[in-house]
């Protein structure tokens, strides 16, 4: 999913300051990094350092009505990412028309152990210049990505549970977590996920997480919410928004062993964790402000 620029690129001085490296990189520089030691033991890595990578796109597939999985090859298809878990990736576009580079992070849905390629998925946007540009790439044309993005530090078993909670496309970092925790056997951390979404169509990734439901039926849940349900909507849907009365229903007295991840809309975000004045509604429910994070 893309995301807002993190607060230390939020100020028009840095974004203006990475923009020009941009130019000046992409322009001169759009290459295929080297992908590591021939001798070492673990398999040679992409994305290393703060530089650029070019990937080629092997396939594209259309999800729903404004989504794409999108598939780049690694050069070597015995390399892997190299990313840590929580990490976004940062990718610079060039749509047609534009004299500056666009730049915009996603969170992969791959793997982070997956060799030989990385996979995105892409929710275009009304007038969304990126993401516009990325679901018009078909196989061959390539994408380059600089410096992955720095996300939450995860430790196995710091957390006896967390909770999960993503709106729309925000469900990739999520996934990304769940991926990287439920993967792990020595990671016990037991995982609660509650996805709110506009209609069934928007339930991305759903079949990976009913699988994971399947494989780890004592650590991992999950509840659907749809708030514009059709009217033949599966009855295993609960229609509404992700709000304070159904959080109340997820939430079994959070201790300090537990912690809460968000990323959705910027309205249900805002709703979600509150603002300096205003308590949001995990604070009502008893969650620390340390206890809350937001991709």
């Amino acid at each position: 999913m893309a995301k807002h620029l993190p607060k230390f690129l939020t100020t028009k001085s840095a974004v203006f300051a990475f923009t020009l490296f941009g130019i000046g990189t992409y322009c001169a520089r759009s290459y295929l990094l080297p992908t590591g030691h021939a001798e070492s033991s673990e398999p040679p890595i992409v994305f290393s350092g703060f530089g650029l990578t070019t990937l080629r796109l092997q396939s594209a597939k259309l999800v729903n009505h404004n989504t794409k999985r999108l598939v780049f090859e690694f050069p070597d298809q015995n390399t892997r990412s190299g990313l840590s878990l929580t990490l976004a990736l940062l990718t610079i576009t060039r749509p047609e028309g534009q004299w500056f580079p666009v730049l915009r992070p996603y969170t992969p849905i791959s793997s982070l152990d997956q060799q030989g390629h990385i996979e995105l998925m892409v929710k275009k946007y009304p007038n969304g210049k990126a993401s516009s540009h990325l679901h018009s790439l078909a196989p061959g044309d390539t994408l380059t990505f600089a410096a992955a993005l720095k996300g939450f530090p995860w430790t196995p078993n710091k957390f006896s549970q967390v909770y999960l909670i993503a709106g729309g496309a925000g469900i990739t970092p999520i996934y990304q977590l769940i991926q990287g925790i439920l993967n792990n056997p020595n990671d016990k951390t037991k995982v609660h996920l509650v996805f709110g979404v506009n209609t069934e169509q928007d339930l991305l990734l759903r079949d990976e997480l009913e699988q994971y439901k399947t494989r780890f039926p004592d650590r991992f849940n999950y509840l659907y919410t749809v708030s514009h349900p059709a009217e033949q909507q599966s009855s295993a849907l609960r229609k509404g928004y992700v709000n304070e009365e159904l959080l109340r229903g997820v939430v079994d007295r959070p201790g300090k062993d537990s912690h809460v991840f968000v990323c959705g809309p910027p309205a249900m975000e805002e709703a979600l964790v509150g603002s300096k004045s205003a308590p949001g509604i995990l604070g009502r429910l008893g969650f620390e402000k340390e206890q809350v994070y937001k991709f």
